[in-house]
């Protein structure tokens, strides 16, 4: 029986292979467990599922195990998304939720999301607890307590609930959907076979925008082996295609939990979420009243960084994982907080990614300005520099992660693409800041077996050489 470990968004494996019944039900009674020993156990728990194999049975089985630790569930229906998940448990003030979802993973994934009171992912610290709580149950062995969802049910532990109405209220306080509704706009929709069918489109139908909506049904192979929801360039180019070819204004897409986001200009080019970012960041400085620090992740780009001293606004970087901008919107007001994976939430909204929310907000930056998205970052460009980004997503060999791990520690490079290393900054990964304030950095990913290179320049002949030199450093 495999281990549960949490990465840097809860426990994801492969169903059947570690991802199983028996393994769910440990993880569950570790989670009862943890709750039982905060004393929050009381406030009940959200359980959802996003549309993968068997997330109606992972969710069914997780509602037996709380029933047996006498804990009630609210069971929200199959394709819930993610970030609906997070404003419900706010909303209802309950101690947290389960989600089963693998976000953007390949189909043969599935995982277990731990969000606590907060609506925030789970810090490490309980993490690391919950991760020793189900080692303990795996060692023991036995029977984990349950009762039978029938059982729970007549005990009053089992309450359905739909959240999709009192999401979409909040949305329409944080969107502006008159501008969205003047716009006239034609979009493509790709909701990827996810959980943003049903949300997205609704709304902005309900805006008036003109759509054609791709791939809504369910479909748990996410159109077939080689495909995954993950809203990227490469997975998005029947969209991309489609948005020249109707003519639409742009394309959106969402990944399977609908937790990050996918922007298509009207000529077809992707726009990555670095620039997303730094696109929304300048909107919501010119057009909302928010007060707040900006977040953002370490790979994320530095243009951010720009913008926010331009504005006098402050800015904080975290290692790589949501869980991280969440921390800090603990502890302080944020304008926005977001990451280069597509992550975004902004002021007074839920610490969880919420790529619903971004794409709405594109809309509305569409409708308002006017522009398409490469004449709005032009603009941009020009008032604070060009920045050129990419990342390498390398899979790892056997071993190769220790290899790399010993030759970026014990010896680190002096000299990238020519240029000379100023800083090493160790918050997540190792990341070389140069000369002329280019940087390079090299991460694992901690929900997959890749190892990611990311790069940031001021020119894109600087670009093509961080590319070189990551794929040369990588080269062991």
């Amino acid at each position: 029986m495999g281990k549960i470990t949490f990465g840097t968004s809860g426990w994801r494996a492969i169903i059947a292979e570690d991802f199983t019944f028996a393994n769910v039900k440990i993880a569950v009674a570790a989670i009862a467990q943890h709750l039982q020993k905060t004393g929050e156990a009381k406030k009940g728990l959200l359980v959802a599922g996003d549309y993968r194999f068997l997330s109606e049975e992972f969710m069914k089985i997780a509602v037996q195990v709380l029933a047996g630790h006498d804990i009630r569930s609210y069971v929200c229906p199959v394709g819930t998304p993610t970030p609906t998940v997070s404003y419900e448990l706010l909303r209802r003030n309950t101690a947290g939720s389960i989600n089963f979802t693998a976000s953007h993973n390949p189909y043969a994934y599935q995982g277990l999301k731990f969000n606590g009171s907060d609506g925030g992912p789970a810090p490490v610290q309980v993490t690391m607890e919950l991760e020793a709580l189900a080692e303990t149950l795996s060692r023991k062995g036995g029977a984990v307590p349950e009762i039978s969802y029938d059982l729970a049910d007549s005990k009053g532990l089992v309450v359905p609930i739909d959240p999709k109405e009192a999401y979409f209220a909040r949305l329409r306080e944080l969107v502006q959907f008159d501008v969205i509704r003047k716009g006239r706009l034609k979009i493509v929709l790709d909701l990827m076979h996810g959980n943003g069918s049903g949300y997205i489109n609704q709304l902005l139908q309900d805006s008036g925008v003109s759509l054609k909506v791709l791939h809504p049904e369910r479909d748990p192979f996410f159109g077939g082996e080689g495909h995954h929801p993950e809203p990227g360039a490469a997975e998005l180019t029947e969209a991309i295609q489609q948005v020249k070819t109707w003519p639409a204004h742009l394309g959106l897409a969402n990944d399977g939990d609908a937790d990050r986001f996918g922007v298509i200009d009207s000529d077809g080019t992707y726009i990555t979420p670095n620039e997303v970012l730094c696109i929304l960041l300048q909107h919501l400085i010119k057009t909302r009243d928010w007060k707040g620090s900006v977040v953002r992740t370490v790979p994320t780009t530095h243009l951010i960084d720009v913008i926010a001293k331009k504005h006098g606004v402050t800015l904080r970087e975290t290692p790589v994982g949501f869980k991280y901008i969440a921390e800090i919107m603990g502890q302080e007001p944020i304008l926005i907080g977001g990451e280069e994976s597509g992550g975004l939430t902004v002021h007074g909204h839920v610490p969880e990614k919420d790529g619903i929310l971004a794409n709405l907000l594109m809309v509305e930056v569409m409708a308002q300005e006017g522009k398409t998205f490469g004449a709005i970052l032009k603009g941009l460009y020009q008032e604070y520099g060009p920045i050129y980004g990419d990342r390498l997503n390398l899979k790892l060999k056997e071993g190769l992660k220790e290899v790399m791990t010993a030759k970026l520690k014990d010896h680190p490079p002096t000299e990238i693409a020519g240029l000379k290393v100023k800083n090493v900054v160790a918050k997540d990964g190792t990341q070389f800041i140069l000369e002329n304030d280019d940087w390079l950095m090299v991460r694992f990913s901690g929900t997959e077996p890749l190892m990611r290179c990311y790069m940031e320049s001021h020119s894109a002949e600087g670009l093509e050489k961080l590319r070189q030199a990551g794929v040369e450093l990588t080269n062991v």
